[in-house]
């Protein structure tokens, strides 16, 4: 099941629900400037009851120097943990590959701020190589989870270390 948790980017809800509709899973949804730490609770609610294996909590972008979003994040985690206090069991960090050093950054500032657990790492099909993940492993012990090569399904992968290294090579 996705929630969608980003009630601020605009169209964000909508864009999820197309992503829900092409892998054929249920979403739920607020309304736009909802509180996403509500809506999380609320998700996770339905999750349960239909008897989900999985509840991916999409929450919207933001930068790791705004405090207050980055409060909002805690929040989030909070609510979910009323439900199960080892949730969530992941708490993965989206970094675009032609970001470069600054990832590490915002890798460091996420972590400190909710406790990380893995990246997902996209537009590796574009000019970045991500090789930035090596040093937010090195540093930060966060491995890397998944990989986006493009915009269609089949472009979202589990990361595998040896073909990244030798596609970087």
């Amino acid at each position: 099941m996705l929630a969608a948790a980003d009630t601020f980017r605009a169209a964000a809800i909508e864009q999820l629900g197309i992503w829900a509709e092409r892998l054929d899973v249920e979403m739920i949804k607020g309304q736009y400037n909802a509180d996403p730490a509500a809506l999380c609770y609320e998700a996770y609610q339905a999750a349960e009851k239909r008897n989900s294996e999985f509840l991916l909590c999409d929450t919207a972008g933001r930068l790791h120097t705004k405090s207050n979003l980055m409060a909002e994040l805690n929040k989030v985690k909070r609510s979910l943990a009323k439900h199960d206090p080892s949730a969530p069991q992941e708490t993965l960090l989206v970094v675009d590959a032609t970001t470069g050093s600054n990832a590490l950054s915002q890798a460091r500032e996420f972590h400190h701020a909710i406790g990380l657990t893995g990246l997902i790492v996209t537009k590796l099909d574009g000019s970045g190589k991500g090789g930035v993940v090596i040093a937010i492993q090195d540093e930060l012990g966060i491995p890397t989870r998944f990989v986006g090569n493009g915009e269609e399904l089949d472009d979202f992968a589990a990361f595998d270390g040896r073909e990244f290294v030798a596609k970087m090579l």
